[in-house]
C-alpha cells in the first residue's frame, strides 16, 4: 500500500512542541508541517523562521486552524486547559488528532472525547511517549511471553528536580490548577500510570493516594511579585491492579540532581525486571533476572535492547494514519483510562481513604 503524505495543523508551539512534535513531524516522510496556532506571536515568528510556515498559515485562533482546507490533521500541545476543546473541535470537523497528555482535566471531558472519537471513527494518538523508549516495549515482550510468571509488585519512580528552591522557577501554567488540573500527578504521574499500565497490560482496580505542595508562591512570569501555587509538588499513590497486582509509586519535582529519571521494578513468581531512564542522561536500559538458580544470585543482567524494539513518536502517528500501525500507541480511550484513574487518586488524596478505580 502506498503510504499518504498528511499536512499537519500544531496547535501549541511551546516546549514540548518545540522539543518532540515539530522536530518529529519534520523527520517523518510522512508528515508535513503547513500551518501552526498559538497565542504568543513570537512562538509563531518561530515557526516560520524554522519550518517555514507562510504567513497565512499562522493562526492565533485555533478554529480558523481547525478550518483551513490545507490542513488534514491536528497534532495539539497547548496547555491542559486546551485540550479538550481543541480536541472536540478536531473531532467534529473530522480530522484526525495527535493530542498531549493528560488529555483532559478531568474524567468527564475524557469520556466525552473517547465517545465521539470513536463514534466517528476519527484516528487518533495519546502522546505517552514512554510507551516509544525501546527498553520498555522490550519489557512489555519479556512481560507478554510469560517471564515473568504471575506478576505481583510493581515499584515505579518518576523523579525530577526542577521544582526545587534552587531552580527558582516561575509561576507557569504548570503550577496553576485552572490551567494544568494538577501538579506533578498530571505532569509526570499520568506518563508513569501509562508506562506500567502498557508494560504489564493490566488495568488499575482501586487507588489510595497522596499529594501535597512545598513551594506555595511563585515569582511571576510576567510582572513583579508572586502568585499562588495550587497543585501538587508530589505524589505518592498505590494500586491494585488487575489480579491482585500491587503497584507503588512514587512521583515528584523536588528529587535534588535529578533530571528525568524513572525506574519501574517488576517482579513476579518466575522473574524480575528492571526498567531505567536517564541514569545515563537520555538513556534507557533494562535489566532482568529469570529463573533457577539467578534467583539465588542476587545478580540482574543488563540486556542490549534489539534495534527492532527502536520506534518514534510522531512516525508512530504517520503510521496510525497511513493504517500501518504496530498498535502499541496510546489511543483516546486509553489516555480516557488513564484520567480516570488520576481523577481517583486526587479524590483519594483528598478523603484519606482508598477508592475503587471507574
Amino acid at each position: 500500500m502506498e503510504k499518504k503524505v498528511f499536512r499537519v495543523g500544531s496547535v501549541g508551539i511551546g516546549g514540548i512542541s518545540r522539543g518532540v512534535h515539530l522536530p518529529g513531524i519534520q523527520k517523518s516522510p510522512d508528515l508535513e508541517l503547513v500551518a501552526v496556532c498559538d497565542l504568543k506571536p513570537e512562538r509563531m515568528e518561530y515557526a516560520r523562521n524554522t519550518y517555514g510556515i507562510r504567513e497565512d498559515h499562522c493562526f492565533a485562533d485555533y478554529h480558523d486552524l481547525i478550518a483551513c482546507p490545507d490542513v488534514d490533521v491536528i497534532d495539539i500541545s497547548t496547555s491542559n486547559n486546551a485540550h479538550f476543546e481543541v480536541a472536540k473541535a478536531a473531532i467534529e470537523a473530522g480530522k484526525p488528532f495527535c493530542l498531549e497528555k493528560p488529555v483532559t482535566l478531568t474524567a468527564e471531558e475524557a469520556d466525552i472525547l473517547a465517545k465521539a472519537a470513536q463514534e466517528k471513527g476519527i484516528p487518533n494518538m495519546v502522546c505517552f511517549s514512554y510507551r516509544f523508549k525501546a527498553a520498555a516495549r522490550y519489557a512489555k515482550e519479556l512481560v507478554e511471553k510469560g517471564m515473568l510468571g504471575d506478576i505481583y509488585h510493581v515499584y515505579m519512580q518518576y523523579l525530577q528536580g526542577g521544582g526545587g528552591p534552587s531552580y527558582d522557577l516561575p509561576r507557569s501554567w504548570r503550577y496553576q490548577k485552572e490551567l494544568t488540573g494538577t501538579g506533578a500527578l498530571g505532569d509526570l504521574g499520568c506518563h508513569a500510570l501509562d508506562l506500567v499500565s502498557f508494560v504489564t497490560g493490566k488495568n488499575y482496580r482501586k487507588a489510595v493516594g497522596h499529594t501535597d505542595t512545598y513551594v506555595t508562591q511563585r515569582r511571576l512570569e510576567e510582572g513583579e511579585g508572586y502568585g499562588p501555587v495550587d497543585v501538587d509538588d508530589f505524589c505518592h499513590y498505590l494500586m491494585e491492579m488487575d489480579g491482585k497486582t500491587s503497584a507503588n509509586f512514587s512521583v515528584t519535582r523536588f528529587a535534588y540532581g535529578r533530571g528525568n529519571y524513572q525506574r519501574m521494578e517488576i517482579y513476579g513468581s518466575k522473574g524480575g525486571l528492571v526498567y531505567s531512564l536517564d541514569v545515563t542522561p537520555g538513556v534507557d536500559e533494562l535489566e532482568v533476572c529469570f529463573g533457577y538458580p539467578y534467583d539465588r544470585s542476587g545478580i540482574y543482567t543488563k540486556l542490549p535492547i534489539p534495534q527492532r524494539f527502536q520506534c518514534d513518536q510522531m512516525q508512530s502517528f504517520a503510521d496510525i494514519l497511513n493504517g500501518c500501525s504496530d498498535g502499541m500507541a496510546a489511543t483516546i480511550q486509553d489516555g480516557c483510562r488513564i484520567q480516570h484513574a488520576l481523577d481517583v487518586i486526587i479524590r483519594s488524596a483528598e478523603e484519606e481513604k482508598w477508592l475503587p478505580c471507574d
